[in-house]
């Protein structure tokens, strides 16, 4: 291995090399046994990062509107409170928040069919807490889904 190539093994990152050795990761969501496109595949990771800007930018609005007396500062403390009412009510129910349901995507247990009360609980209270849905594994799933057992698929 000549320098250059090392230098592109580090630049493109552990995966990438692991993939030049031979290791065969699959597509996200093979190994929970969901097809790799179309409805039913992982939410690819735009469409999730466009649905929690919707979320939260009504969640803003809410909490301006109904909570924080006209104030943009107190707004942006009560939204957190909102955005997990939202996500207890509309995934718990339906499966999906209003941003959710603009892009396309479900929120499922990973065995499939509608998450319970309880996965909705503990994912939403890690979705609030920010860094778990910033920690993915080769799925492309968040640690707040994957420690609830929840999958984001597209509808």
């Amino acid at each position: 291995m000549d320098n250059r190539q090392a230098i592109g093994s580090w630049l493109s990152g552990p995966r990438a090399a692991a993939e030049d050795m031979g290791v065969d990761f699959g597509y996200r969501g093979e190994r929970l046994g969901l097809p790799e496109h179309g409805p039913g595949s992982v939410a690819p990771l735009g469409r999730r990062f466009g649905a929690i800007f919707v979320d939260w930018a009504l969640c803003i609005l809410i909490a301006y509107g109904l909570l924080a007396g006209r104030d943009w500062q107190a707004a942006g403390n009560w939204a957190l409170a909102v955005l997990l009412v939202l996500s207890l009510l509309t995934v718990g129910t339906v499966g999906f928040t209003p941003g959710k349901r603009l892009f396309g995507l479900r929120v499922v247990a990973e065995a499939g069919g509608r998450a319970g009360i309880v996965r909705v609980l503990v994912r939403s209270a890690l979705l609030c807490l920010a860094i778990p849905a910033l920690i993915w594994d080769r799925d492309g799933r968040g640690l707040h889904d994957r420690l609830s057992r929840t999958v984001q698929v597209r509808i």
